[in-house]
């Protein structure tokens, strides 16, 4: 597929390329494609960290489209891994709804990067939603032994299919999307502690990533080096 400005720009960004191979398709709760895909020599170049991300391209109507997606449960071991898609009207929803094993699309590894604090937080707060669910249960497999706090917004039920990987010292909150995502704001903001040995985790939509990540540095005082936040989608 021809690229266009976007991948001329990743690759002067010293963005790497591979293409990936569908091994599995299943569909998930009526409202996600799930995939196992190969890396094609991926995780063995790039290796892997929590939360890690990638771009993968698709043809939208004879033009070059990117959207970001996170890896779901790498293995090194033999280089595969999964990918989540919403089932909805677009361009990468229809590609991996219409997948068969043995098709391939190709993927852009820049930007990525992400490292729990050394020594490890005495807790993580992390908030997000259906699109960074598998991020979030990343960051849950890579500290099991943390205690967490994770609020959860979702748009509608069916976007539960995906579940949290919570223990028992996890404490899952679950938060209907109201008011442009006012009501995540609000609820997080209420229920946020500061604490100077923990770190905080934001990655919604955009407006809300950028009013909590606010909170959470001016109102609550916590130091940068605490905090991680990505807008993962936009309302506008």
């Amino acid at each position: 597929m021809k690229r266009n400005w976007e991948a001329l720009v990743l690759k002067a960004m010293g963005g790497r390329d591979f293409r990936l191979t569908v091994l599995d398709t299943e569909p998930v709760g009526g409202h996600y494609q799930r995939l196992h895909v190969d890396g094609g020599g991926l995780l063995e170049a790039c290796g892997v960290h929590p939360t890690m991300w990638i771009r993968l391209w698709f043809d939208d109507e004879g033009r070059p489209h990117q959207r970001a997606y996170t890896l779901v449960d790498p293995d090194p071991a033999t280089g595969r891994f999964h990918l989540e898609f919403a089932v909805h009207d677009g361009c990468a929803a229809r590609w991996a709804t219409a997948a068969r094993v043995g098709d391939t699309i190709d993927a852009t590894v820049q930007g990525s990067a992400f490292h729990l604090p050394d020594p490890a937080p005495a807790h993580l707060y992390l908030v997000g939603d259906a699109a960074s669910l598998p991020a979030v249960n990343s960051l849950l497999d890579a500290a099991p032994d943390i205690p967490a706090t994770v609020w959860l917004e979702y748009a509608h039920e069916g976007e539960k299919a995906l579940a949290p990987r919570a223990r028992a010292h996890h404490d899952i909150t679950w938060v209907p999307r109201r008011d442009d995502g006012t009501h995540l704001v609000d609820t997080v903001r209420a229920a946020l502690p500061a604490a100077d040995d923990a770190h905080y985790w934001v990655a919604c939509e955009a407006a809300s990533t950028r009013a909590i990540t606010r909170h959470v540095r001016r109102t609550l005082g916590v130091g940068k080096h605490q905090l991680t936040s990505l807008a993962y989608w936009s309302a506008r």
